[in-house]
């Protein structure tokens, strides 16, 4: 592994938002929790914008900036390239970084299209041969509930997984009088609510079942075509989905019903996951994110679901922080991700997931896409390595 000076592995971030707040408290907190074999330095923060990068680098604790992501990239300092862009920039300042012996954590989705993804996993793959790890930020694969859950999948109590519901709701946008973003644009972002929301649903629920889909029947909408831009202008097109609900089949025969949308009024992250089995059930709601709700159908006439929380030291996580019934956050889920990533760089590892593994959610999102264009037709998924 390639390290920092004094036991460290210098970290160069490009993107300074929302995601960039929320990475930058995590690598801030990873080693301050975690026993880490390295302790993360934030190097070198990346933006457009020179007043505002050196406001988010003040604000988050980073040493230095940077206004040319290649910059960074190649900068002497920086052994971890964080990308926390829009997708439109994903490929080309991982595939930089990963050609420059540089390990790379990307936000999801992947990329914007299965062309870019193939590139980058393809890169990933190259450079993995060479020691360079990467991965892409899935965060709630580090939920500790979920994390337990699969646990429980793994162990066979549910037996065997015969169907899967999700659905991921937001209203951030129901107000038609909300202004245009990055994220309402097809060049920027990709897709709207099925790659910002339905990406983490389908990772989540393939992570749980530990098993790929292999097909969807799908319908997308766009319920408002034009917004104002920002500081109340001219309209702007919208360019991608505001909702999309697909059905889908697992290889193993599961059945599968996923929704996706920024349009249910009074839901703000409202991410949920229950999963069917011969023996029994399990079902999770981010928003009481330390529960995991379990039904044993060996009980018998006592059966029911029961609330389990997460929250003891054995549960997967939890053991760093509080004491039982001390509640973790969302950005805990971040600092857990960094342990990961900086344990498997340092036991020269490879990650999960792993940018084969986003790239496989990549065309998961563009079967839904090609099914709703074409009047919902059952859509195959193809699986296994890279094309």
């Amino acid at each position: 592994m390639t390290e920092g000076s004094g036991g460290t592995i210098g970290v160069g971030m490009v993107g300074h938002a929302f995601m960039g707040a929320v990475h930058s408290h995590a690598w801030r907190s990873a080693h301050r929790f975690f026993d880490l074999p390295v302790v993360p330095h934030l190097a070198v923060l990346g933006g457009r914008d020179l007043g505002r990068t050196k406001a988010a680098a003040a604000k988050f604790g980073w040493a230095s900036v940077q206004t040319d992501w290649r910059e960074l990239v190649n900068s002497p300092d920086v052994q971890v390239v964080d990308i926390c862009t829009p997708g439109d920039s994903h490929c080309e300042i991982a595939i930089a970084a990963l050609a420059a012996g540089k390990h790379v954590l990307c936000e999801k989705p992947l990329a914007n299209t299965v062309a870019e993804a193939e590139k980058m996993a393809a890169a990933a793959a190259d450079a993995s041969a060479n020691g360079v790890r990467s991965m892409v930020a899935f965060n709630y694969r580090r939920v500790p509930a979920i994390a337990f859950a699969r646990k429980l999948i793994e162990d066979g109590r549910i037996g065997t997984v015969r169907h899967v519901r999700a659905v991921y709701l937001q209203d951030w946008l129901s107000d038609e009088s909300a202004p245009m973003t990055w994220r309402l644009r097809k060049d920027k972002a990709g897709s709207g609510s099925l790659g910002d929301l339905g990406a983490h649903i389908v990772d989540a629920t393939q992570y749980l079942v530990g098993d790929l889909l292999t097909g969807v029947t799908a319908v997308t909408n766009t319920f408002v075509h034009k917004r104002p831009t920002e500081g109340g202008g001219d309209l702007d097109d919208v360019t991608v989905d505001d909702a999309a609900l697909f059905l889908g089949r697992f290889a193993g025969g599961a059945l599968a019903s996923y929704e996706a949308t920024r349009f249910a009024l009074g839901r703000k992250n409202g991410m949920r996951v229950e999963i069917n089995g011969s023996l029994g059930s399990l079902a999770f709601d981010f928003e009481s994110m330390n529960e995991l709700s379990f039904y044993d159908g060996s009980d018998g006439e006592a059966a029911g679901f029961r609330r389990i929380l997460v929250t003891e030291p054995t549960h997967p996580y939890v053991g760093a922080w509080w004491p039982p019934g001390h509640l973790l956050g969302y950005e805990h889920t971040f600092t857990h991700e960094v342990v990961d990533f900086v344990r498997a760089i340092a036991d020269g590892t490879d990650p999960a997931p792993s940018f084969a593994d986003g790239l496989q959610v990549q065309r998961v999102l563009e079967a839904v896409e090609q099914s709703a264009n074409q009047g919902s037709v059952w859509t195959d998924i193809p699986t296994g390595g890279l094309s």
